[in-house]
């Protein structure tokens, strides 16, 4: 879309050309994930809550699991998905055939969000030019029509929620580049999160895709590993799905 029509669309956004994607929208995620929960349970399956997995190991007759919690049990399984996102890689250690090689490193990369103080500014999501570790500083509406900024990238040691408001003078550079008026003390703390990647801030030009790891990868029958699976996890989840019901040739 050439900059004629994008002062049409947009007429806050400075910029000479972008991709119009009329398809991308959002989505209630937690609703989604109720969804899910309930589309299961329909199918006979339950949810564990406070059962953390603590170890395991395969066996002849499929995978063990050792849980812990108030009510501790062992599970034993012919498949096991481990898609504990951030936890993918400990939870892969504590399986104790599994061959350590194959397990990834794993690098923590935190994006803090702020939210505009104000009537919006643009009635579509906004993504500037990818940087390294992330999308760039983009612009999206929630649910309730507020407009919020973000996520940038840092990399920390371990898991921190907690929003930086100094950050807050990298987002107003970011976002002056495609939106000049953006007022002083517009900006306040949204929220923070962590993105599991395989690569972390030297890795080149071109960051780790998701991996999706099963026995032509570790050796163990049933076993799937999901790692680096981060924000575009949610929105590709329906997909990561059916590629692990393919490599398990099931449904």
């Amino acid at each position: 879309m050439e900059k004629d029509k994008l002062e049409e669309l947009e007429p806050n956004l400075n910029a000479v050309r972008a991709l119009h994607s009329p398809s991308t929208g959002i989505i209630d995620s937690h609703a989604l994930m109720l969804a899910y929960q309930g589309d299961m349970e329909n199918y006979g399956g339950m949810v564990a809550f406070l059962s953390p997995a603590v170890s395991g190991s395969a066996e002849k007759t499929g995978i063990k699991i050792e849980t812990a919690g108030p009510d501790p049990m062992t599970l034993n399984c012919r498949i096991l998905v481990n898609s504990a996102g951030l936890g993918a890689q400990k939870l892969a250690r504590a399986i104790k055939n599994l061959p350590r090689e194959t397990i990834p490193p794993l690098y923590y990369a935190k994006g803090d969000y702020f939210t505009l103080a104000g009537p919006r500014p643009f009635n579509h999501l906004i993504y500037p030019v990818p940087v390294p570790g992330g999308l760039g500083t983009h612009s999206t509406l929630d649910l309730g029509g507020q407009t919020k900024f973000g996520p940038d990238v840092s990399w920390v040691k371990q898991p921190d929620y907690n929003v930086d408001p100094t950050r807050a003078d990298s987002f107003y550079k970011a976002i002056r580049r495609y939106w000049p008026d953006l007022q002083d003390g517009a900006l306040q703390p949204g929220y923070a999160g962590i993105r599991p990647k395989l690569t972390g801030p030297n890795h080149g030009k071109y960051a780790a895709d998701f991996m999706i790891q099963g026995q032509d990868q570790h050796g163990i029958p049933g076993l799937i590993n999901l790692y680096g699976i981060e924000s575009p996890g949610l929105t590709s989840s329906l997909a990561i799905a059916d590629k692990v019901a393919k490599k398990l040739e099931i449904g």
